[in-house]
């Protein structure tokens, strides 16, 4: 089974908390804090593989969760960062945020990776807050939360060249008859539902990639028969062989089919009707009168195409026909892809937060308040007054007056609870 589409959840690790710890030596009865930092938490990273050439072990493995980073302890010790966890896909893999439909990435090289859910940094220990003024810290951060991420994978297969056509032309028996690929071959239409693809050996040195694309037909590119989704799989490609039924066996015209999926290849995308295209005109053993043939090659040529006759069933023409798809691909510039020029960085600007107002409550997210509430220490008096300097350098009590916030509201972060006050000294004042 060929699974070209998928959805799953990347989970990251968060960071270790930061230890709050004292030297506590013979000789040293004053010991400074000596709190270590925590590790960590494990990233989700998606790499491209290419040994696979399917989604479908993504069929019942959705959720890919990474560890949290180990707490930090005494000495100055760290935590243990997490591993990441790695998500292999099959080359040709585009990888999107479900939620907001961004690119994060285009895998289209072995190795090539992206991390889709970045692993939170450990909370600091005491030993980094030690002053002049403070020489005996009792604080220490938590770690950073992890994040989750709905993502989606979206298979585009790779291939030198793509077989194009109405069903049953003959593109199926094609790829058998050239490479070692077995697609199913039958007499009746759509025998093929799923990209396949083909390794074609011209000589010891001389091979390329073929690919057997699902047959089209009129009104492919609004997604009649499923065209849309067997025509982005053609955009991978440098060539298009372009298979007709030389002896209109099915009670059509090549000519009007071959005009027909070009149509389509126009609507879908512009990019895609101007690939380089050869004329591959089956089954002309069928064919009665050698005058249609000829009338056949005079249009296709007319039009710019090189045309050749082959016949599928007995091998005749086929070796011209994939010289000529050789010489092209010798040609052919490598296909441009759309890939992100970076990695996606998830990072939030400084001045985007989010206020909600709700049954009287004031609802504030962003990425960095939610990063500032996960790593404090509630409980804690001094870890409170860091949480409020930071507060207010965000500039969040402006913001929030700016919503129409009163003395004696509440605030929720992220499920903590505080009442607004602008008197700086119950600033602390937690429900």
């Amino acid at each position: 089974m060929f699974i070209d589409r998928a959805k799953i959840i990347a989970v990251s690790g968060a960071g270790g908390d930061g230890m709050v710890a004292f030297r506590r030596e013979k000789y040293v009865p004053r010991g400074g804090p000596s709190g270590g930092d925590g590790g960590k938490g494990g990233s989700v990273i998606i790499r491209a593989n290419s040994d696979l050439n399917t989604l479908i072990n993504f069929r019942r493995h959705r959720k890919f969760a990474a560890k949290a980073g180990a707490n930090g302890g005494a000495k100055e010790m760290f935590g243990k960062a997490a591993e990441d966890v790695i998500v292999e896909v099959p080359l040709g893999t585009m990888v999107y945020d479900d939620k907001t439909n961004e690119l994060l990435a285009d895998l289209t090289q072995n190795g090539q990776e992206v991390m889709v859910a970045k692993g939170g940094h450990g909370g600091r220990g005491n030993s980094h807050f030690a002053t002049s003024a403070v020489r005996a810290p009792t604080y220490a951060e938590k770690g950073e939360p992890g994040e989750e991420k709905n993502i989606r994978l979206e298979l585009k297969v790779l291939a030198d060249v793509g077989l194009l056509g109405f069903p049953s032309v003959g593109k199926s028996s094609l790829l058998r008859k050239v490479s070692g690929a077995k697609p199913e071959v039958a007499a009746y239409h759509f025998t093929t539902l799923n990209p396949i693809l083909g390794v074609v050996s011209l000589d010891y040195d001389r091979s390329f990639v073929m690919a057997d694309i699902p047959g089209l037909i009129e009104g492919a590119s609004q997604g009649t028969g499923l065209g849309d989704e067997f025509l982005r799989h053609v955009e991978r490609t440098k060539v298009l062989i372009h298979v007709l039924d030389a002896a209109g066996s099915e009670g059509r015209d090549p000519l009007n089919d071959f005009h027909v999926i070009n149509n389509e290849l126009e609507l879908y995308s512009p990019l895609l009707a101007k690939k380089k295209q050869i004329v591959a005109a089956n089954k002309t053993d069928l064919i009665e009168d050698p005058k249609k043939l000829d009338e056949l090659r005079k249009a296709i040529e007319g039009e710019g195409y090189q045309f050749f006759p082959i016949c599928t069933l007995t091998g005749e023409g086929l070796k011209p026909l994939l010289e000529a798809a050789w010489k092209i691909l010798q040609e052919e510039p490598d296909v441009s892809f759309e890939a992100p020029e970076k990695t996606i960085v998830y990072e939030v600007p400084k001045d985007e937060f989010e206020i909600e107002q709700k049954d009287g409550v004031f609802y504030v997210k962003g990425k960095r308040v939610e990063k500032l509430v996960g790593m404090t220490n509630f409980e804690d008096y001094v870890s409170l007054r860091r949480f409020d300097r930071a507060w207010r350098f965000m500039g969040l009590d402006k913001l929030l007056k700016k919503q129409g916030i009163k003395e004696g509201d509440t605030v929720n972060l992220y499920g903590v609870e505080f009442t607004f006050s602008e008197n700086k000294d119950n600033s602390d004042d937690e429900e």
